[in-house]
């Protein structure tokens, strides 16, 4: 009995020792694969993309020019595709606001002897003409409205980075003084934007309650 209870156990440890070097075989071979697999990803993926130039003064006058004759186009469209009375008065704030800051901007680089020049890769224009297409081809109405100030919600978050960026990068005194002049318009201009879009939200969460009731 003692014999075979003996052998019982000695046969038991021999299994669970093969289990426990299998499991080890088995993460070990794991743990290659893993390796072997995170090698050839790396090996396939493309290098990183260099740093992109610093920003130079004519980069920076072409840059607000661009930036603030898109707005002010896109905020022309709005005064006559917007329905809300809100969403129509930004869109005329919109056009005047940033007709005077490309004014003042094209005022300076005439006065400053500067030709603008967009830096490499830059396509601000092309993207706001594309915009315009697609935004003019909308039907009027809540979706256009909502699309809008979600729009400028978004351009106005990136201009205000990238003023903030140019405001470090220019070297003309009056260009970065220009800059930072602007710089509380266009927070002033989200923050708006932002509070139309939440009312817009509210708006819609209110009209979808109704119809569920009906």
């Amino acid at each position: 009995m003692t014999t075979r209870l003996t052998r019982i156990l000695v046969a038991f440890g021999a299994c669970a020792l093969w289990a426990a070097c299998a499991k080890k075989d088995t993460a070990a071979d794991s743990a290659a694969a893993a390796d072997s697999a995170a090698k050839a990803a790396a090996a396939a993926a493309p290098p990183p993309a260099p740093a992109p130039a610093p920003l130079t003064d004519v980069n920076i006058f072409a840059i607000l020019d661009e930036a603030n004759a898109a707005d002010s186009a896109h905020g022309n469209l709005a005064t006559t595709m917007a329905t809300k009375a809100d969403v129509k008065g930004f869109g005329r704030d919109m056009m005047r606001d940033h007709h005077a800051l490309r004014k003042a901007g094209e005022d300076l680089a005439k006065k400053q002897n500067v030709t603008p020049a967009p830096p490499a890769g830059d396509t601000l224009q092309s993207s706001s003409q594309a915009l315009m297409s697609t935004m003019s081809a909308m039907a009027k109405g809540a979706a256009w409205d909502s699309a809008y100030i979600a729009h400028e919600v978004a351009i106005h978050q990136s201009v205000l980075s990238t003023l903030q960026t140019a405001q470090g990068a220019a070297q003309d005194t009056a260009l970065k003084a220009l800059i930072t002049k602007a710089i509380p318009n266009i927070e002033a201009h989200l923050k708006k934007a932002q509070s139309i879009q939440s009312k817009l939200a509210g708006s819609a969460t209110a009209d979808s309650a109704a119809k569920k009731k009906d």
